[in-house]
């Protein structure tokens, strides 16, 4: 590797002066064969011109400073303070006397400092180690002189830092004499000795500790630090001797040398005056605005317990409308069924008591006609009391998958045949529609019901419409209308072009004996009882109408997952028994006469029961039964509990349930069990008689 001094951009340079002979062109020979830069000067100023950044090394003999010197001594003169270019002085050796060493060097100029001598002869290892150690003293001075610039460059970076920082920083002594002050430090009036070692100025100084006491002199960052602590943000209210109080935050820190000896401190002084004012603004307004809420909170207070007072106050009159709506929808409900029970009564009543005058006078023609009118009086009463129980959705429903499109088409000539000639009936089905969850017999009576009041609307014709299709009904939908659950629906729709309902209308249509055709043409129970049937269905009934244009009322029914379900034939004759023991339970004694009067007219040997315990007694005893006939709502224990004590002791016989209200034999699905079947009050003979042919049949 080709030492650094030899290839520096700097001081890389050998001058060489030696005017006698070839001595300079041999010299510059070995140098260069040695890898040195040199130039050989025939004159002194030469060799002063040569003296620049380039030269490292200057290698003269006695005899070039035979000539003036003052070129030279001017062109050391001109040189960086830094800059003490090396001689290297030949001298030669004379016979007989020593060399006069101080004689020779003086012959150099006084500003050439950096000089050595050698005798000749010489060595040209010598020589070479000369020239080596001359010019690696020539770059330290290089490296000097960056370091110094540096240094300048730091300070005067420093410097201006100081100058133009808005917080003061001063450098302390170890004595505390502040040095190196900052204009933002000057401004706080120190100059000279810390405040807490200058009682002058230590009393314009105002600081206090965490429990609230003034700061002894010992306490102040300045003292603390030359004593070697750290002492961060400690808050003085300075008082200042011309101007008005600020509030500073003094902080100070140790200076110490590598034994960890403290050889001064340094001090600063941030100035938090508009910091603490607009804090204690804040505070100030904090506190305005802590009354100003509670003056607002108690006027709050005050109002909230006014507005609850009404509250209250309106709740009670909103509770006693309410009762009293309640009340008026009981008499209503409660006349309109008194209304039609008593003309149904006045039907039943009166031609029985005619059958019985005529019978007493032994006059027995035409009393076919009479039974029939009373026959006709009760069915109206079942009827009624069927549209009741949809209604209050306690009806007994046979729900099961069923083939909607196939239901509604069934309907299409009982419906033509109701309408008027005005009126086109069209049905619309739709395509591949699944099966839905619903009593066949309920959806058949809710599709014709809403037909007639269609019909009725469209006193001067119009078009009715049928419709089926599926809706999916998402969660969002869902939850905006409280009691409907997500998932597909098969929705029947029956829409007209009639007379249309305004909106206040529409609010009341399922109110129970709500209508809008004139008196004795409408019961009213036709849309509640609908809007029971499809709440009881786990469906929902949606109605659109707009005056003049029409009305359509869409009924849902779940869509259902298993097959469809075979359907039963209406019963058409009466079947007998064969003396098959029946276990009759029944807790009304007209309606316990009058079945088991028919089970005997039947031939089937009957077995009765009031109440639960007494037909548990019955089944215990051991008698054999060949089905047990009874009525849901028992007292105490009710029919389906009764059925499970009997299958303990008879686990294949047969049941059959006879309901007429029953709140948990609503869903048939979901209440019956194996070998289990039920027929609804009130119901005719053949439909008895066949059911239990049917079951009897199947055990």
């Amino acid at each position: 590797m080709v030492p650094v001094h030899r290839t520096a951009p700097e001081g890389h340079r050998v001058l060489i002066s030696a005017p006698y002979g070839s001595d300079a062109e041999s010299v510059a020979s070995l140098l260069r064969t040695n890898g040195y830069d040199a130039l050989v000067c025939s004159r002194l100023d030469e060799l002063a011109d040569g003296i620049d950044d380039h030269a490292g090394a200057i290698l003269v003999t006695e005899e070039a400073l035979s000539a003036q010197l003052g070129v030279l001594q001017h062109a050391l003169e001109r040189q960086p303070a830094w800059s003490d270019i090396p001689f290297i002085l030949l001298a030669g050796r004379q016979a007989g006397r020593p060399v006069a060493t101080e004689a020779i060097r003086r012959r150099l100029p006084d500003n050439a400092t950096n000089v050595v001598l050698l005798e000749r002869p010489l060595s040209t290892e010598s020589l070479l180690s000369a020239i080596a150690s001359a010019m690696k003293a020539r770059q330290k001075q290089f490296l000097l002189r960056d370091q110094v610039a540096e240094l300048e460059a730091e300070r005067r970076r420093l410097s201006t830092l100081l100058e133009n920082l808005p917080i003061g920083v001063a450098f302390i002594s170890t004595e505390g004499n502040t040095e190196s002050v900052n204009p933002a430090f000057q401004q706080f009036g120190i100059d000279g000795m810390i405040p807490s070692l200058d009682p002058a100025i230590r009393s314009r100084w105002e600081g206090c500790d965490p429990d609230g006491n003034r700061l002894q002199p010992d306490d102040f960052p300045g003292a603390r630090s030359l004593r070697g602590e750290r002492v961060e943000g400690v808050e003085f209210l300075y008082h200042a001797p011309d101007a008005p109080d600020r509030w500073t935050r003094v902080s100070s820190v140790p200076l110490k040398n590598d034994e960890d000896a403290v050889i001064g401190a340094i001090s600063v002084i941030v100035d938090i005056d508009e910091q603490k004012r607009a804090q204690e603004a804040l505070r100030e307004a904090a506190r305005n605005l802590e009354a100003q809420v509670a003056q607002r909170t108690a006027e709050l207070a005050g109002a909230l317990d006014r507005l609850r007072a009404e509250g209250d106050e309106r709740e009670r009159a909103e509770a006693a409308l309410r009762q009293a709506q309640k009340m008026e929808a009981v008499g209503q409900l409660t006349g309109g069924i008194a209304h039609d029970f008593n003309n149904m009564l006045t039907g039943v009543i009166g031609a029985l008591d005619i059958m019985k005058r005529r019978i007493a006078s032994n006059r027995y023609d035409d009393l076919d006609r009479f039974m029939d009118a009373a026959a006709t009086s009760a069915q109206r009463a079942a009827g009624l009391t069927a549209r009741l129980l949809a209604f209050s959705r306690r009806q007994s429903l046979d729900s099961r998958a069923t083939d909607i499109n196939a239901l509604v088409a069934s309907l299409d000539e009982l419906l033509r045949r109701t309408m008027t000639e005005k009126v086109e009936v069209s049905i619309v089905p739709a395509d591949d529609l699944p099966a839905g969850i619903a009593d066949a017999n309920q959806l058949e009576s809710a599709v014709v019901n809403l037909a007639i009041n269609a019909r009725d609307a469209m006193p001067d014709g119009g078009k009715l419409t049928i419709e089926t299709r599926t809706a999916e009904l998402d969660a969002a939908y869902c939850a905006t209308r409280p009691g409907v659950k997500a998932g597909r629906y098969i929705v029947v729709a029956v829409s007209d072009t009639g007379v249309g309902m305004d909106a206040k209308t529409l609010e009341k249509v399922f109110d129970p004996f709500f209508t809008t055709k004139p008196i004795g043409q409408g019961t009213g129970l036709g849309l509640s009882m609908v809007y029971g049937f499809a709440k009881q269905s786990n469906g929902q009934v949606r109605i659109h109408s707009s005056v003049g244009t029409g009305t359509t009322v869409s009924l849902f029914l779940p869509v259902a997952e298993g097959p469809l379900s075979e359907e039963t034939a209406a019963p058409g004759t009466t079947h007998e028994g064969d003396g098959q023991s029946v276990l009759l339970v029944e807790d009304d004694d007209s309606v316990r006469l009058l079945v088991r009067e028919v089970l005997t007219e039947l031939g089937y040997k009957t077995f009765e029961a009031a109440e639960a315990n007494s037909a548990s007694e019955l089944l215990r005893s051991g008698q054999h039964f060949d089905l047990m006939v009874s009525d849901v709502g028992l007292p105490g224990m009710n029919g389906r509990q009764l059925a499970e004590i009997a299958r303990e002791y008879h686990p294949d016989l047969p049941i059959l349930f006879v309901t007429g209200y029953a709140e948990n034999a609503a869903i048939r699905a979901g209440f019956l069990g194996t070998n289990m079947a039920m027929i609804t009050k009130p119901f005719q003979i053949e439909v008895l008689s066949a059911k239990i042919s049917e079951m009897l049949g199947a055990a």
